[in-house]
């Protein structure tokens, strides 16, 4: 794995730790004393890699349930490769649970993986994570404080049946949940989905943002080779994790830190494999936070550049037909990415310190309907990609949407916009058999984004009138400052940048005002003249709350826009922070 003639810290002297442990002074003699206090004998951790797991495990977070075990199968492998292995319990966010949405907590959780990292004697880390925010977050602290990381991720759900249908998370619970407001399916029945449609730990078994995130991850090679395909439930699923422990101790001894192997054609890889699995809307803002904490320049241009070239060629839902235990059983990431190879960077190196070359030429694919070949994709780019970057008067410093789930009568579009100020006021009036609304008319939800919400929370999948549901309408436009999860589909237009709440162009549309959408020329406008918008700049008066104490309103005063990344101002790279005094 390593360059054997290479010097080691073990030879040189220079574990992290040990400036806790090795000292004969008063404060390491506590040090020593307290570590032996909770029963480990000084050869245990004197002189070792010291490993922490960062672990987080809740009894809230359906997909992370399991962690605690997997810890346990970390610390076999850290202790069978000599080193000392010490749990770190973090913030769970488990998507679906937390209010009002987990992406308010993601800067939190990274900065506690930074700061449990930078206060403790810890030499490499293994982070557990999987769902959601909680990868993206996990590596922006672990990147941010710069040590030997790896990921490990919770993987995903076994399939769900009902009625003798797949189901998986959160896309069949938008279609089933439409379909009790038409009174297709009973109570009785959604009573019965509501108890068979997630059957197991781990996360969506879809290629909703959590499996969208882990894939992407691996890979940019944060993970080893192809562990973000293992369903969680299965037995391999802990042996990946020992093995994790195994290899994070060798990191260690070789100093494989990411500011020693992480580029940007790790970046680029991640964006390939991106849009091939039809990922998730959410990894925009995502990688560009994660980019910025590893001072690696990268923006919508790039995804975008990247996204015309690359079709769809995962087929699972919500773009395809199949779920994340087929994709694992096709071959997985490895499988994907050979098929890919032409569009990586083969020579670039992740955890294991071998090129993709090294593993993708060893890939098999056992089910090329599953995983396609680029010659017979699940959505050829003529029809969409995973990611289309608009720009406009109503959005110019852009706005992001999975064209490749947009209807395509729509996807050249002129209609009235109907305005919401509230996700309350949509909520209460979107059923209204009164509501002034046809199949041409543009939803707008304002006042959603990252300061407005705050939060930026998933409600972009705007839903159908239920007047047009009765009709036989099953998409329409619809344009948010908002985030929409993995798992929705539909002509949705998310993360317009800049956000209402800050004086974007979005809070002077008017409902009547007529929307121009054109998703080929790649452009998003509103048809009123600039004098008007002048005018109802000048009267504009903010309509958020603005919240004067608690985490929101450090949240409010210091996250940026969407297509920055949506992380604190203070926490991008740029400065150094001093490792902390050992007295």
């Amino acid at each position: 794995m390593f360059n054997k003639d290479r010097l080691t810290r073990r030879e040189i002297g220079e574990l992290r730790s040990q400036r806790w442990y090795a000292p004969e002074t008063i404060r390491a003699f506590a040090h020593r004393q307290r570590t032996q206090q909770m029963g480990f004998a000084r050869e245990e951790f004197l002189g070792k890699p010291v490993i922490g797991i960062i672990n987080t495990w809740s009894d809230m977070s359906a997909c992370h349930s399991h962690l605690r075990e997997r810890a346990d199968a970390v610390k076999r492998g850290v202790w069978a490769a000599g080193g000392f292995p010490v749990e770190l319990p973090a913030l769970s966010m488990g998507e679906v649970m937390v209010k009002p949405t987990t992406m308010l907590y993601r800067n939190f959780l990274a900065m506690e993986a930074e700061e449990l990292l930078r206060q403790h004697p810890i030499d490499g880390v293994v982070l557990l994570g999987g769902c959601d925010k909680s990868t993206p977050a996990l590596l922006m602290g672990a990147l941010s404080m710069d040590i030997p990381l790896i990921f490990c991720p919770a993987g995903p759900m076994t399939t769900g049946k009902w009625h003798g249908q797949a189901t998986g998370a959160g896309t069949h619970t938008k279609k089933y949940w439409d379909q009790l407001r038409l009174g297709a399916i009973t109570q009785h029945d959604w009573i019965e989905l509501e108890g068979a449609m997630t059957r197991s730990i781990g996360t969506c078994n879809t290629m909703g943002t959590a499996s969208t995130m882990t894939s992407i991850a691996d890979a940019m090679g944060f993970t080893l080779p192809g562990a973000s395909s293992i369903p969680a439930a299965d037995c391999r699923h802990p042996q990946m994790a020992s093995q994790c422990g195994q290899t994070i101790v060798d990191m260690v001894w070789y100093d494989h830190k990411p500011s020693t192997w992480l580029k940007k054609d790790n970046f680029l890889n991640g964006i390939v494999a991106y849009m091939a699995l039809g990922g998730s809307t959410n990894a925009a803002i995502h990688l560009i936070a994660m980019a910025n904490r590893a001072s690696i320049p990268l923006s919508l241009e790039d995804m975008e550049i990247i996204a015309r070239k690359i079709p769809v060629l995962a087929n699972l839902f919500p773009s395809g037909s199949n779920l994340m235990d087929d994709f694992f059983f096709a071959g997985g990431m490895k499988a994907l990415m050979k098929k890919l190879s032409g569009f990586l960077h083969l020579d670039a190196v992740g955890v294991t310190n071998h090129p993709i070359s090294h593993w993708v030429e060893q890939a098999d694919c056992f089910d090329d309907d599953v995983i396609r070949d680029l010659n017979n994709p699940v959505i050829p780019l003529s029809q969409g990609c995973a990611l289309a970057v608009l720009r406009g008067n109503l959005c110019p410093n852009g706005a992001v949407m999975k064209s490749s789930a947009a209807s395509p009568q729509l996807r050249k579009h002129i209609g009235p916009a109907l305005v919401f100020d509230t996700h309350q006021a949509l909520s209460d009036q979107i059923d209204d058999p009164e509501l002034n609304v046809s199949k041409d008319t543009v939803i707008i939800l304002r006042n959603a984004g990252p300061v407005g919400a705050p939060g930026m929370p998933e409600w972009g999948n705007l839903p159908i009138p239920k007047k047009l549901l009765q009709q036989g309408v099953t998409d329409m436009v619809r344009i948010s400052d908002a985030r929409m999860s993995g798992t929705h589909y539909g002509t949705c237009i998310l993360h317009v940048a800049p956000e209402a709440a800050i004086g974007g162009p979005l809070a002077l549309v008017q409902t009547g005002d007529l929307i121009d959408l054109d998703i080929a020329a790649g452009t998003l406008n509103m048809l009123v003249d600039d004098s008007e918008l002048d005018r109802r700049r000048a009267a504009l008066t903010p309509q958020h709350k603005v919240f004067g104490r608690s985490w929101a309103a450090l949240y409010q005063q210091h996250v940026t826009q969407a297509n920055e990344g949506c992380d604190f101002d203070f926490l991008q790279s740029g400065s150094d922070v001093p490792e902390p005094p050992i007295f």
